[in-house]
């Protein structure tokens, strides 16, 4: 086990945190908030919160003033872009094709601004 917490968003590892955390704790990389339900350890992704006293949650992925709330030293998956291109090049090398081309990701663009970039990309200019 380690005893690093690492960010649930990014999984880059959180440095200069203060404990207690703060309800205002951010990841220094992709400012995400870190007093979340995903970051703690009474949080099953399957099942919930653990935490029978806990009051539900509606945003799972933002900052909330549970009191039960204890930062979790697991590992967490990398984003969801980072897998699928893990799994095509399983499957290219499985079948001998060539690698697929990874497409770089800007974190700074909000999911809005990223999918109204790719569609500026295939319309071009009209």
């Amino acid at each position: 086990m380690t005893n690093e917490f690492i960010c649930w968003k990014c999984t880059k590892p959180l440095v200069g945190v203060i404990f207690p955390m703060s309800r205002r704790e951010e990841c220094s990389h992709c400012q995400a908030d870190q007093h979340v339900c995903l970051m703690c350890e009474y949080y099953d992704q399957r099942m919930g919160c653990n935490e029978e006293k806990a009051e539900s949650v509606s945003q799972l992925d933002k900052a909330n003033f549970c009191d039960y709330f204890k930062p979790a030293y697991r590992r967490f998956d990398a984003p969801q872009q980072n897998k699928t291109n893990v799994a095509k090049a399983k499957l290219a090398e499985l079948f001998g094709d060539p690698l697929p081309e990874t497409s770089e990701i800007d974190d700074s663009l909000s999911p809005h601004e990223l999918a109204e970039k790719k569609l500026r990309e295939l319309l071009g200019d009209l």
